[in-house]
């Protein structure tokens, strides 16, 4: 926004955003985003109609490139809950790897109670006055994008979202999850907001398109631990 034109902030955006989902996503994440990026590789072909049809049905507020980064990575996390915890034992979704590690039933329960509410405060920021253009983002996107991969530093959580018993039931849990994410997919690919012109936070400030972005980048880490507790020799067979 500041001292940059939106044609400008587009192609930066889009350089650095794609740039980092081909560098560091799995194999799997690769081919999803093939997928709906209309390459070769199609994997999920209703969502790749979806993509295809995206610059047409884009509304004013965002360009077309951040209202497809965000749609993009939106689907994707959506859709990695449900495939990481699908079939998955009793004992494997409340396996700890140790006791101060949630299980993979408390991530997805984390998860349905934490985004509600980065999900009003969204909505706050976005009804007040645009004032990006006296305030300069404290992260670039590529930095939104980082949060969701680097696992090295481990953050603890606060705010009341550390209560991930509230949903004992992985499928009560999943359905609060998904519901509010369709809710969020929809605002993406309707909304004329323009999620760069409002400031998010108030000691560390970024626009609002990154901190919906971070909100997709945050289930991205919890999407990581569900494979760290997969993967933990200890982890149960069935």
């Amino acid at each position: 926004m500041v001292g940059c034109s939106s044609t400008t902030r587009a192609q930066q955006t889009h350089t650095s955003v794609v740039g980092v989902f081909l560098q560091v996503f799995t194999w799997d994440e690769k081919r999803w985003f093939a997928s709906i990026r209309g390459m070769k590789v199609l994997r999920f072909p209703p969502i790749l109609v979806l993509a295809l049809s995206l610059t047409a049905a884009a509304a004013t507020g965002m360009t077309d490139e951040d209202r497809e980064h965000l749609l993009v990575h939106f689907q994707m996390t959506t859709q990695m809950v449900a495939e990481q915890v699908r079939g998955l034992s009793p004992a494997q979704l409340e396996y700890r790897a140790s006791p101060d590690r949630w299980s993979i039933r408390e991530c997805v329960s984390h998860l349905a109670v934490a985004e509600p509410d980065y999900w009003r405060d969204l909505m706050k920021a976005v009804k007040a006055q645009p004032d990006m253009q006296s305030k300069k983002s404290v992260a670039s996107d590529a930095d939104i994008m980082w949060y969701g991969i680097d696992r090295v530093v481990h953050q603890k959580t606060g705010g009341g979202h550390e209560k991930v018993d509230t949903y004992k039931d992985l499928g009560e849990a999943l359905a609060k999850f998904q519901q509010l994410r369709a809710t969020m997919i929809e605002y993406i690919k309707t909304t004329k907001d323009d999620l760069r012109a409002h400031s998010f936070g108030e000691k560390q400030t970024i626009d609002c398109w990154q901190w919906m972005l971070e909100i997709s980048t945050h289930a991205e880490r919890h999407i990581q631990q569900i494979r760290e507790i997969k993967n933990d020799p200890n982890f149960p067979k069935s």
